[in-house]
């Protein structure tokens, strides 16, 4: 016959209870997603019943008799600004601070809003009013507001361009994405090469000047760079803004990079580059902080993150060629003679060559050839934008083809902001930095009678190769 449990033993079995169940709800959270792995902003929860990480449902920010929360500056440079409680009120933006000194002179965040333009009188009409953001007191901020404001959670990225330039494949990509995403992943200066980041993802995007039908590029990427970046992002526009301006009461969002293209004309970087990508890079960074939006384009793809990583292994020659688009485009004589040279190193060396139209493949064609290729070359044009999808390695190069005497930093600068090596041609004659050519478009810079020395090229293609396996032994 057993004898009854001693309250020694009772007591044992109930801490054992107890922490077995703490173990398994510990074990059970969820890993958080590939952009996320420690939201900062603002802080996960864990739901008792599903252990599903949710946030503070709170649709409101109350100070009471308090006094207002300031807003404030995270990190700044020209034309992109990161807010921490930035106000909205009648479709003002108000920063609320008691030290307005600290904050830069507005035209350094934000403008109007009206098109880019040259014109002296129409650069001054860029400059903003008190109607586009105004600089106020906690005082003030209470008889303003009242006692609370309605709270936009988690991280905005707001753009307050015009549509002129949006609406383009590079401009969207390589210039509004670009600067977004090397000013947000300022915030955390460690990304490795997998793109694994304790940054949370955007919760929306918000264009304040940009109206819902009038986003999309000719060319269908837009939204697949957008969607395939950040699946679960939601979008508003002018109209939604509109909206909130329309209601009278105000707003209060929680974290906002504010990003503005007029404003980042007027930074020095933009002066060298004329890219507003570049003042970004004024701030700290990873050297792989494009690898987190890259990865999960290319993921999307349905490749390997990390093709075309290394220096070893078939290389990767990618011609995208502009000889059907009826603009900006290669002497016939002279592409046929440029295929005929990379068609050689394919037989000579082994070398993989793909000579396209990117309009001819579809967009999952297009993004797994980019971040295969090892050497991208093409005139200077829209299809050298799929550069973004390589992989920087020694080798990775671009080479772009100008008539000669004419330049742009477009893809130049893009290719250096990624790590990579960029080659300009003028026919039988290469340039790269820092001895590259001041920015110009001379007559026959859109025409179709481009020279280039396809023997220079290929010649110039195998050198690259070379020099980087060798480097790495």
């Amino acid at each position: 016959m057993h004898s009854p449990p001693t309250q020694r033993e009772i007591a044992l079995v109930v801490v054992l209870l107890f922490s077995l169940v703490f173990f398994f709800r510990s074990n059970r959270a969820p890993r958080l997603s590939h952009a996320s792995e420690s939201p900062v902003h603002p802080p996960a929860l864990l739901s008792e019943s599903s252990g599903i990480p949710t946030l503070p449902t709170s649709s409101r920010v109350s100070w009471g008799s308090d006094p207002v929360p300031r807003t404030q500056i995270v990190t700044h440079v020209p034309g992109w600004t990161i807010f921490d409680k930035m106000y909205v009120l009648n479709g003002t933006v108000y920063l609320v601070t008691s030290e307005p000194d600290s904050v830069p002179d507005r035209k350094y965040i934000t403008s109007t809003g009206i098109n880019i333009d040259n014109d002296p009188v129409k650069v001054a009409a860029r400059i903003p009013t008190d109607k586009d953001m105004k600089i106020i007191s906690p005082e003030e901020a209470k008889r303003l507001f009242g006692t609370g404001a309605n709270r936009v959670q988690g991280v905005t990225w707001l753009n307050n361009d015009p549509r002129q330039f949006i609406t383009h494949y590079y401009h969207w990509s390589a210039e509004l994405f670009f600067g977004f995403w090397r000013a947000y992943s300022s915030l955390d200066p460690f990304i490795p090469a997998s793109g694994k980041t304790r940054l949370p993802p955007p919760r929306r995007v918000l264009f304040t000047h940009l109206d819902a039908g009038h986003w999309r590029d000719y060319a269908s990427m837009n939204q697949w760079v957008l969607r395939t970046a950040f699946p679960s992002v939601t979008m508003e526009f002018s109209q939604d803004w509109a909206d909130r301006a329309a209601m009278g009461v105000p707003f209060v969002f929680d974290r906002v990079l504010f990003a503005d293209r007029a404003a980042a004309i007027n930074g020095a970087n933009w002066g060298k580059t004329q890219r507003t990508a570049s003042e970004p890079f004024a701030l700290p960074g990873s050297p792989n902080w494009w690898s987190t939006f890259r990865n999960n384009v290319i993921d999307f793809a349905g490749l390997n993150a990390t093709e075309g990583a290394g220096t070893r292994g078939k290389p990767v020659i990618t011609y995208i060629s502009r000889q059907g688009w009826g603009r900006r485009m290669l002497i016939q004589e002279d592409h046929e003679k440029l295929v005929e040279e990379l068609y050689k190193l394919r037989d000579t060396y082994g070398y993989e060559v793909n000579v396209v139209s990117m309009d001819k493949l579809s967009r999952i064609e297009q993004l797994r050839l980019s971040g295969r290729t090892t050497v991208m070359m093409g005139v200077h044009g829209n299809g050298l934008t799929s550069l973004l999808w390589m992989k920087p390695t020694p080798r990775s190069t671009v080479m772009e083809f100008f008539y000669p005497g004419g330049f742009a930093h477009d893809y130049e600068y893009t290719t250096r902001a990624l790590g990579m090596v960029h080659f300009g041609f003028w026919g039988n004659s290469a340039f790269t930095r820092p001895d590259v050519p001041p920015v110009a478009y001379p007559e026959g810079f859109q025409g179709n009678e481009i020279p280039i020395d396809g023997r220079v090229v290929a010649k110039l293609v195998h050198e690259r190769i070379i020099l980087s396996d060798e480097a790495d032994d």
